[in-house]
């Protein structure tokens, strides 16, 4: 039998965790979130998805973390996707805290008011995105899923897909920030349509 196109396959000790043995693509966003005083937390995130075709929202976080606290008191937190040149400000944004337990770099990220919750996206990300606290579920060995219903959204305008231009054009003119674990990062900027089989349609998705 012949190996298959990819090489020899490797079995993996799935007595440790797996995601450290091989590159994987996943979006990169910073989540915001209300303090107990009158600052605001922000960290980045990559385990993050829409969690519905519907306005859901999800990501996975732990209850040591300010983030998972802040939501599970608060209710809401805002998610902004960032641009590939904001890389180094989302990097500050996982800045450990001090032993007082503040976090000085935040002071050195720009950020923009939310409209409808009170919080802060990262200013100039491409997406922003308000969110009210729809269910946390613990479990996940030390790991929470975080999940929000979007009440609020924007969208830069270069980012905008609309029916009158290529999705391509779209992509050139608004690159995405692509957080390739573990450790490195990526621009896309050039993408290929998808070759979907004939008659598909939503129910039968990726």
């Amino acid at each position: 039998m012949s190996e298959p196109s990819g090489g020899k396959r490797i079995s993996l000790d799935t007595r440790f965790p797996v995601w450290e043995r091989f590159f994987m693509v996943s979006p990169l966003v910073v989540i915001a979130t209300k303090e107990p005083g009158q600052g605001y937390d922000l960290a980045p995130k990559h385990m993050v998805s829409p969690m519905a075709w519907e306005n859901y929202f999800g990501f996975v976080c732990t209850p040591i973390h300010a983030t998972y606290r802040n939501i599970q008191r608060e209710k809401a937190f805002t998610v902004s996707f960032p641009m590939p040149e904001q890389v180094v400000l989302t990097s500050l944004s996982a800045s450990p805290r001090c032993e007082d337990g503040c976090k000085p770099s935040l002071a050195a990220l720009p950020t923009s008011p939310a409209e409808t919750i009170d919080g802060v996206f990262l200013t100039n990300s491409y997406v922003s995105l308000e969110c009210r606290l729809e269910r946390i579920i613990d479990g996940f060995a030390r790991n929470s899923l975080i999940v929000g219903q979007i009440v609020a959204a924007q969208v830069a305008e270069p980012a905008l897909r609309t029916s009158d231009q290529d999705d391509q054009d779209v992509l050139a003119r608004a690159p995405l920030l692509a957080y390739v674990h573990p450790g490195r990062y990526a621009t896309i900027d050039s993408t290929l349509s998808f070759p979907f089989p004939s008659g598909f349609k939503r129910g039968n998705e990726l």
